[in-house]
């Protein structure tokens, strides 16, 4: 296609119905929205919802990020959040701000009910640290990464932009469409990818806002559903649909993989809850029986929630001395439920066997 790649015209929502409910579309719905309803059953059985939440949202902070090749490890990750560095690595620094701007628009939707367009600049700003706000500068193309071929040109015009947009964030909050909720997410993530609004953080944006539908149409209660790394794995058949559903308006196969991308995440995802349930519920009869002084459920609850601990985690949580606090963490890597590693002047307690469960989806 070179230089001269045409621009598709891209339609304002809703497409024809007929397009995007076809007999396979609706029977994959079916299938995906069970599994679905599944992973919010089996969410509430973890006690402390903020141990799940913050897991994932760490996991998909790093995955999302990986889609636009910004790479970091989680050990960094972990190590930046529990030291509070202020000298971190310009890929860790974006993974960190991906994580800020999930929970940021997370408490939006909960306080709110809905989202509208400049929540979604909002969310964008936090992601990428910057206020340059919608294009309004021409030139925009998306290029295929290996051979810089121009596979898409989004629209240009900031008005047109704007006014896509609106008409986005108009289906988006949608309460009585008749549309399953789940074609409807797939819809509009590539009716958002498709505006790409912003210089930078599109795609981020855009699976951010995925999870928060979820949230708004009670189809979860938390945000422990990603897509990223399913996207990770498919990347290339991701882009690939994308590109040809704005070439030939033929939604289905773009809508199948939507939903494909919701079934496998959930069952994986409902696989790690019940391995992080599993790990809770044993560490907290190892330290009941082993170490019966220092018990206290809040401080469990703590080494699943901050998987990379310290001293200054535990003062704070459970309101006693260093000097306890230290004790305490201690004797937990004495009976070989934490792992302590020395960084700089500071200790960390590394809840060691959450993090292979973390790794391994």
């Amino acid at each position: 296609m070179g230089q001269n790649t045409p621009r598709f015209k891209l339609n304002y929502l809703p497409p024809p119905r007929e397009k995007v409910e076809t007999i396979d579309i609706l029977r994959q719905t079916n299938k995906s929205t069970a599994v679905l309803a599944e992973l919010k059953g089996i969410a509430m059985t973890i006690p402390n919802q903020s141990m799940l939440i913050n897991a994932v949202v760490l996991q998909e902070a790093k995955d999302s990020s990986e889609i636009e090749n910004i790479i970091t490890t989680q050990d960094d990750l972990y190590k930046a959040l529990a030291l509070n560095k202020s000298t971190l690595s310009p890929q860790t620094k974006e993974v960190v701000n991906y994580r800020k701007a999930s929970f940021y628009g997370y408490e939006l939707a909960k306080k709110q009910g809905f989202i509208n367009v400049n929540d979604i600049i909002s969310i964008q700003q936090e992601l990428v640290n910057n206020t340059a706000g919608i294009r309004s500068t021409p030139g925009t193309v998306l290029k295929n990464d290996k051979t810089g071929e121009i596979v898409y040109t989004p629209p240009q015009d900031k008005a047109e932009i704007l006014d896509l947009l609106t008409n986005f964030i108009n289906h988006y909050n949608q309460t009585d469409n008749e549309l399953s909720p789940l074609i409807n997410l797939a819809i509009l993530h590539f009716q958002f990818e498709s505006i790409h609004p912003f210089y930078d953080g599109n795609g981020r944006t855009g699976r951010i806002l995925n999870i928060l539908y979820l949230i708004l149409n009670g189809l979860l209660d938390v945000p422990i559903l990603y897509l990223s790394s399913y996207i990770i794995k498919n990347k290339s058949e991701y882009y690939r649909l994308l590109n040809r559903t704005n070439q030939d308006g033929m939604w289905e196969n773009w809508i199948m993989f939507m939903l494909r991308a919701i079934e496998e995440t959930s069952k994986d995802t409902i696989s790690r809850i019940i391995n992080i349930k599993d790990l809770l519920d044993k560490t907290i009869i190892k330290v009941k029986n082993e170490s019966p002084k220092i018990y206290r459920k809040e401080l469990v609850e703590l080494l699943f929630e901050q998987p990379y601990s310290k001293i200054d985690f535990v003062v704070n949580r459970l309101g006693v001395e260093r000097k306890a606090a230290s004790r305490y963490l201690k004797e937990l890597e004495k009976k070989g439920v934490l792992e302590s590693q020395k960084i700089g002047r500071e200790t960390l307690y590394i809840n060691k066997k959450l993090i292979e469960i973390l790794k391994n989806y």
